[in-house]
């Protein structure tokens, strides 16, 4: 069992990254982590593993968990084992097959007598038979060291594991395997990730916000479900402030004048029955007073109407702030964009494509390429775009194309944030315009004169779906290269509702089937 209590944790610079956190992990249980980008997800997994200690609050555990961090460029140097963990032991038993049978030996090994032929297995059952142990990580793909410490979970075999974003290095085949593991495994689990098809098959989800933890009793589509009904509750609310503010604001009005010329009939009628100027200024100050409390009381229900309606709007999620609009491509829907027959390339004299392929690219068609690691779908891109000529026949209309990668490279890190919109401005929009549209797009003035270079993954995107509606004309085509990675499940919502509004050509390399599915894809070319 695992238990958190009142767990806060703050930066060196003493400001509160979350507070108020309480976890229970039961023995078996499953539970899926989520929040929005920079909330602390990560951090608190650290935590969970005794890497970081909280600022306060309780933390219990009754043995140690098992983890796997989404970043693993710090074990480069080490080799397999060293990473690990099982260098010691794996020496020690090959010291003492070999005849040497000393004490030390005896003592690191432990007994463990079946230590190569678990790390033999589980090599096996995570697709990388042929890799040796003693390798150094750095040799290996980010696919294959996250397949390395997915492994090890069968090596140390422990009762709790924590996994950091496991699947968004893995191909489609790496992630069948660690779907299936997830679903058979009696392994108590808590998984960051914003792979959808992952967090359906957890039966608990957890969503870390700065002031807590709020826990849905269900896997993701349950979750969504929930957070459908609560954003239908607060859109509710929000229209019923919204009109009780606006009939406090009517009333508040209506008495104000009523009293004014209720001062004013009596102000007359003093002047004709010709009171003394003493009593005059009295019964003036009587009127001001009267009609300044009245202020007063509706002015404090109009700003505590104000503020309920600000709270309530601080809790919109992204995707009910923002309105995404891009345009449509000019071009028809059913002309024929690439034409290729029979093509292919070839590295090191050696043909990428063990058949060469044949496709069309029809104006208007979702294509979704898929293929293991090293299938040549970053090739295919640049085949399509013209980068790369290949060997065979390939006919290319004339077409606009925006080509998002993984590392958002259209953005240039040295511009703000603002001067990256302007770069997209062929329209002429004023100054004012751009900032609007930085706005809506949740960039309020804060993020203006920051560099793109200190933005995270689904920051980029947002600025990049944002320069798309400056620009004066949409793509014919838009590429995109593993869109979903690195994304937080709030971005990942935000860029499906651009895309389905999107009305041009779009081809997405991606092993993310949850996020082809809801985007509707229409057809596959599979790399082999």
């Amino acid at each position: 069992m695992l238990i958190l209590q009142n767990v806060c944790y703050t930066h060196t610079n003493r400001d509160i990254l979350f507070s108020n956190v309480n976890i229970t992990l039961n023995k078996h249980e499953k539970i899926a982590l989520i929040g929005n980008n920079g909330v602390g997800k990560s951090t608190l997994l650290k935590i969970l593993a005794g890497l970081l200690q909280p600022a306060e609050g309780l933390f219990k555990t009754d043995s140690v968990p098992y983890y796997v961090p989404q970043l693993l460029g710090q074990y480069n140097d080490m080799t397999i084992a060293e990473a690990l963990g099982i260098h010691k032991k794996l020496n020690a038993y090959n010291e003492i097959l070999s005849g040497n049978v000393t004490e030390k030996n005896m003592a690191v090994l432990d007994d463990d007598w079946s230590i190569e032929e678990r790390y033999t297995e589980a090599f096996a059952q995570w697709g990388l038979k042929g890799v040796n142990p003693m390798q150094k990580m750095n040799s290996l793909s980010g696919g294959q060291k996250t397949k390395v410490f997915l492994a090890g979970i069968l090596i140390h075999n422990p009762e709790m594991v924590l996994l950091d974003e496991p699947s968004n290095h893995l191909d489609t085949e790496g992630r069948k395997i660690l779907y299936d593991f997830i679903k058979t495994t009696n392994t108590s689990l808590i998984i960051v990730s914003h792979d959808r098809t992952l967090l359906n098959l957890l039966t608990t989800v957890c969503e870390l916000t700065p002031k807590g933890i709020n826990v849905y009793g269900g896997n993701y589509d349950f979750y969504a479900e929930q957070k459908k009904i609560e954003a239908e509750a607060l859109e509710n609310d929000l229209k019923s402030r919204e009109k009780a503010l606006r009939k406090a604001k009517e009333v508040e009005k209506e008495t104000i004048e009523r009293q004014q010329k209720l001062d004013s009939r009596g102000k007359k009628k003093q002047e004709k029955a010709g009171l003394p100027t003493i009593s005059m200024n009295t019964l003036k100050n009587s009127a001001e007073k009267s009609t300044a409390k009245i202020k007063g009381v509706h002015a404090e229900k109009v700003a505590s109407l104000t503020k309920d309606l600000q709270d309530l709007r601080s809790g919109l999620s992204g995707t009910d702030k923002m309105k995404v609009n891009l345009d449509s491509s000019d071009l028809h829907k059913g002309k024929v964009l690439v034409k290729a027959q029979d093509i292919n390339i070839s590295y090191d004299s050696e043909p990428l494509w063990k058949n060469p392929l044949s496709f069309d690219v029809i104006s208007g068609e979702r294509i979704a390429i898929k293929g293991a690691n090293g299938s040549g779908k970053t090739s295919l891109i640049k085949i399509i775009t013209g980068e790369l000529e290949p060997v065979g026949n390939i006919k290319r209309a004339d077409f606009r194309t925006v080509y998002v990668n993984q590392e958002y490279s259209l953005l240039k890190d040295d511009l703000s944030v603002y001067q990256q919109a302007q770069e997209f401005n062929t329209g002429g929009l004023q100054e004012h315009d751009i900032k609007m549209r930085l706005n809506r797009f949740l960039f309020s003035a804060e993020y203006w004169d920051k560099p793109c270079s200190v933005l995270s993954g689904g920051e980029k995107m947002r600025l990049l779906l944002c320069a798309l509606t400056i620009g004066n004309q949409a793509p014919d085509v838009i590429i995109l290269d593993e869109p979903t990675n690195n994304l937080d499940i709030l971005n990942l919502e935000i860029l499906t509702q651009a895309i389905n509004q999107y009305q041009g050509t779009l081809i997405v390399v991606s092993h993310d089937e949850y996020f082809l599915k809801e985007i509707n894809v229409n057809r596959k070319v599979i790399l082999k």
